[in-house]
């Protein structure tokens, strides 16, 4: 049996702090999953099982092996497995269509494939389900540390895929977990996104390692969100804007009815927040309990906000935590408050905490960038404008679809937006809205959205063509690929359609 006095000031294996979790309290809930519960037992002598089954299947030392399986038990019960036995989880979607499973699947090469059926995948060894022999010990295995403790797979803006391999190795020091995104040691954790995406795959494990009880969900509903922060006293809870829209847009009296006091962390990331919503949040739970992350899977650096600092910077993401630069088209330096590409020093430098598979590195003379664009104000702070593959070059003006989008969502009747540059006969490219509303919203005219846009930006800026999507912009991690949309509407645009038009003037 693992000895658990002295877990909290040694470096260990993921799958050991598990195992030292489980000596220490295994009774205590670990993982709740649409209501059921594993306690920390529970989940680590199935994690123990599960790792022997797959050596039995020839996963090694730092193999990657795939996992394409949907939120609940199994997710991380095969992760931990894999982390036991010292290799690489590559979480996927399982909603992912065969032509983009089978390039994410030939891109990272893995061991073995947990999840879809073997025939989606010619070429691979792949298990659909894997169910222990019942000769297999639960008991903890020896330790092992993968090289790298996961492999995060992005299409990025241009839709291509590629595998952001983490270079850190599959090991916490689990002294002081309180010094990241403000989670703390057996804390109750609600994190209603998809677990393959980075930021849910990373926190809800980080969080059992360090003995919280993690709540998960098959799929986000804003009111059964409010439900279980209530029923187990949430303390800490991950939210992409998208979910706190929904949230927000419940009758007064149905947020007012739970009781959401035990929060005392609303963490927001993944995608930009409109400051409308930002502001109802900070004023509906306080500012000290709102706060924002912008950080990239790569590591190179970000930025960790609280609702206070939000008030007295109103549109920041933050101040950097690490080295950073704001550089223009030449790599010379902006000046203060000029909008140029953000780049990053990690301490260690370049390539120190990634590298990519399928895509190279943007470096700049140690330099390191996400292709985000931004700028600095006079006391650090970082504002974001957009992805530099995501500006519109319009009539030789630059312009930024979330600085559009977030007007568009000042807008009483929209929830989300997405703007997209078409061609135009003029000027190259020209800003396209498409939005989506908000329950029972009714469509707004034309001239209503110009109006409101007029009052927020630049008339250069304002979209020459909108339309309303019956169909969610954002999927259930808050993630938006402007690529695609941008090129069905192209498609749409050769097939003969025309799209409204927003603009009643002339350009100025």
């Amino acid at each position: 049996m693992v000895e658990a006095s002295n877990w909290r000031i040694e470096p260990h294996g993921l799958g050991q702090l598990l195992s030292l979790q489980a000596a220490s309290d295994p009774l205590r809930p670990a993982l709740t999953f649409d209501g059921q519960t594993l306690s920390r037992a529970e989940l680590d002598t199935r994690a123990n099982r599960m790792a022997r089954a797959l050596e039995r299947l020839g996963v090694e030392q730092d193999d990657f092996v795939s996992v394409v399986l949907p939120n609940g038990f199994m997710h991380h019960i095969v992760t931990f497995a894999i982390w036991k036995l010292g290799a690489t989880p590559v979480p996927l979607s399982s909603k992912l269509p065969d032509i983009e499973l089978r390039a994410i699947v030939d891109l990272a090469r893995p061991k073995l494939v947990v999840g879809p059926d073997p025939a989606r995948l010619p070429g691979h060894r792949v298990v659909a389900e894997i169910v222990p022999d019942s000769d297999l010990s639960d008991e903890p295995l020896p330790e092992k540390i993968a090289r790298s403790w996961k492999a995060i797979t992005s299409g990025g803006s241009t839709g291509r895929p590629k595998l952001i391999v983490d270079a850190g190795p599959a090991a916490s020091i689990a002294e002081n977990p309180s010094m990241v995104l403000k989670i703390e040691t057996d804390d109750i954790m609600l994190h209603p996104a998809p677990i393959y995406h980075n930021a849910t795959f990373a926190q809800t494990n980080w969080g059992l390692c360090w003995g919280c009880h993690v709540i998960e969900v098959s799929k986000f509903d804003a009111q059964e969100w409010l439900r279980l922060v209530e029923r187990y006293k949430v303390r800490w809870a991950y939210l992409v804007p998208t979910m706190m829209s929904r949230i927000w847009a419940l009758p007064k009296e149905i947020r007012d009815a739970h009781d959401l006091s035990s929060l005392r962390v609303a963490i927001h990331m993944a995608a930009p927040c409109p400051p409308w919503l930002k502001q109802a949040w900070i004023d509906w739970l306080g500012p000290e309990k709102i706060w924002e992350v912008y950080a990239g899977t790569e590591g190179i650096g970000g930025t960790v906000l609280s609702g206070q600092e939000w008030l007295d910077h109103p549109g920041t993401v933050g101040k950097p935590y690490a080295e950073v630069a704001i550089l223009d088209e030449d790599g010379r330096p902006c000046p203060t408050g000029e909008v140029g590409e953000i780049f990053f020093r990690p301490p260690n430098g370049p390539g120190s905490t990634y590298r990519y598979i399928g895509a190279e590195m943007r470096q700049r003379d140690g330099w390191e960038t996400l292709g985000d664009m931004g700028r600095l104000d006079e006391d650090g702070y970082l504002y974001l404008a957009d992805r530099r593959t995501d500006m519109i070059v319009s009539g030789g003006a630059n312009v930024f679809p979330a600085e559009i989008e977030s007007a568009l969502e000042e807008h009483p009747a929209v929830a989300t937006s997405a703007v997209v540059g078409m061609p135009h006969p003029d000027f190259g490219r020209a800003p396209h809205a498409i939005i989506s509303l908000r329950p029972g919203a009714v469509p707004p005219s034309a001239a209503d959205l110009e109006a409101h846009l007029a009052d927020r930006l630049a008339r250069y800026k304002l979209p020459y063509s909108y339309e309303i999507s019956a169909t969610p912009l954002r999927d259930d991690a808050g993630k938006m690929r402007r690529s695609a949309l941008r090129d069905e509407r192209e498609a749409r645009m050769a097939a003969g359609e025309v799209f409204l038009p927003l603009r009643a003037g002339k350009r100025t």
